[in-house]
């Protein structure tokens, strides 16, 4: 499959010393201008980290301007096959993206966080365990597993996992956070974390990026 470059905002390093890469992935109808923001308050306690916001690689149709990893059948009338056609590009191009982010930053798999948000989050659930190495762990915020009955027979790794949703989304339930997590830990997940953000409609609380802080911090090898 042909992939598609994916353009990035990027934040470097505050401390000038590339140690590590956190990769945000926004959600549909956004880009990765969304995302990068964040990189200013986490920035401070993870200073040799590099911040990386790609943009998706399709326009939306329910967003003009805006962009999306696929297409999602019930917000822009997309058929079911146009949809999985359409994860399995963004899946190869994201793979691509991050394949390159390693060589061209030299870091290793372990030395990568990928964060996710809404379908962004689909996107690193979906694309992460199925890479041959373990990045150091994906942050899902407020989005769902995507055909968690496929998991067990097609997850190559199994990378550390936060997710994190708010209680009140009315975007993306909140129960696809307990279903996402039931589902990895029956297809061998041991390190599955979750916090549920109260009050919190379809976005990141405070609080939630606290927890998300601490988990990326421990995995990065700051703490």
């Amino acid at each position: 499959m042909v992939t598609r470059a994916l353009m990035a905002k990027r934040k470097e390093p505050v401390s000038g010393d590339l140690r590590s890469a956190v990769v945000f992935l926004h959600g549909y109808g956004a880009n990765g201008a969304d995302l990068i923001n964040l990189a200013e308050p986490l920035s401070e306690h993870m200073p040799d980290t590099l911040f990386l916001a790609p943009d998706a690689p399709e326009h939306s149709i329910a967003a003009p301007g805006m962009l999306q990893w696929f297409p999602i059948p019930w917000i822009d009338g997309s058929s079911e096959e146009e949809s999985r056609q359409g994860l399995d590009r963004a899946a190869a191009d994201l793979n691509a993206f991050l394949d390159g982010v390693m060589v061209d930053e030299d870091l290793l798999p372990e030395q990568v966080m990928v964060f996710g948000f809404s379908q962004g989050t689909m996107m690193a659930l979906h694309v992460c365990p199925r890479r041959e190495d373990a990045v150091a762990g994906i942050v899902a915020f407020s989005g769902r597993l995507l055909e968690p009955e496929l998991l067990t027979d097609e997850a190559v790794c199994r990378p550390p996992v936060l997710l994190v949703h708010g209680d009140e989304d009315d975007v993306v339930p909140v129960e696809s956070l307990p279903q996402a997590a039931e589902a990895l830990q029956e297809a061998g997940w041991t390190e599955v974390y979750a916090h549920l953000m109260r009050g919190t409609g379809h976005g990141i609380a405070p609080d939630g990026l606290s927890v998300a802080l601490a988990f990326m911090r421990e995995r990065l090898g700051y703490s």
